[in-house]
């Protein structure tokens, strides 16, 4: 595919506001309908994952829409059925999940990097779609996006995080590690997609060169695919001030203050 123009900032911001007022919406319906709705976000190291998921929620109840990122499993959880520490993070009725990698580390990183048997890689693959199937038999929403970034742009992502003091923590010696092993990942998400791109379940591919295109499409995407409909929210009305009851402010020296460190940003 021919690279693009990066997507100006003006259109991109203008989409953005106007797609997240509609995630707004979707939350609501979320609510009020009891649905369940799983978005799983997977792709290569740096390919704009946490971006897109952080411009998802930025308006979106923290109590209805929750981020999920699980830690490597505890030596109790891989004694588990590999799903299980999943399934406990799954959505109840009026709430959405949006898993920062998922279920699916076993079919990437875990098994490019050995960090499974290939048993165990073998059993995943063919228990993850009866897995996802049930889920979308008993009304889970489940969404799956795969997000790709070419080998290029990727390492000049990595080159800028590990320049970016603020970014830095984003980058970590299994990250590099993906620039030596690309076409192994490669192989891995092929052979992934032949097992769990099903019907019920679709992969969805969003082209993450371009970041802002990304998210825009992504979103939009997400969006379309649920029915949802606006719900007219409650009728409020901000009541008028009460008259005051005689109370006085404690005064100012007997409290302990945050020094005004924005005083000395501006210039007299």
């Amino acid at each position: 595919m021919a690279q693009r123009k990066t997507l100006p900032r003006e259109p991109y911001e203008r989409e953005l506001y106007r797609l997240q007022t509609e995630l707004v919406k979707l939350q609501e319906w979320v609510k009020t309908e009891g649905a369940r709705l799983v978005v799983v976000f997977e792709g290569r190291d740096a390919a704009g994952k946490g971006g897109t998921i952080k411009r998802v929620t930025e308006y979106l109840n923290p109590r209805v829409a929750r981020i999920v990122a699980l830690p490597k499993p505890t030596e109790r959880e891989r004694t588990q059925w590999y799903f299980q520490r999943y399934i406990e993070h799954l959505p109840a009725a009026g709430e959405i999940v949006l898993f920062d990698r998922s279920w699916y580390n076993r079919a990437g990183v875990e098994h490019v990097m050995g960090f499974c048997t290939k048993e165990e890689h073998r059993r995943f693959l063919h228990q993850c779609p009866i897995f996802e199937r049930m889920l979308v038999e008993d009304g889970v929403l489940l969404r799956k996006y795969w997000f790709s970034v070419s080998d290029a742009v990727q390492e000049q992502r990595f080159r800028r995080r590990l320049d970016d003091p603020v970014r830095r923590w984003k980058l970590s010696p299994m990250d590099l590690e993906s620039l030596s092993r690309w076409e192994a990942y490669s192989r891995a998400k092929d052979e992934m997609f032949v097992h769990t791109d099903i019907p019920e379940a679709p992969w969805c591919v969003v082209e993450s060169d371009d970041k802002r295109r990304a998210r825009i499409n992504m979103i939009a995407h997400l969006l379309a695919s649920v029915p949802y409909e606006e719900v007219p929210p409650p009728a409020l009305e901000v009541p008028p001030r009460p008259p005051s009851t005689g109370y006085v402010r404690t005064p100012r020296e007997l409290q302990t203050y945050v020094p005004d460190h924005a005083a000395g940003l501006v210039k007299d």
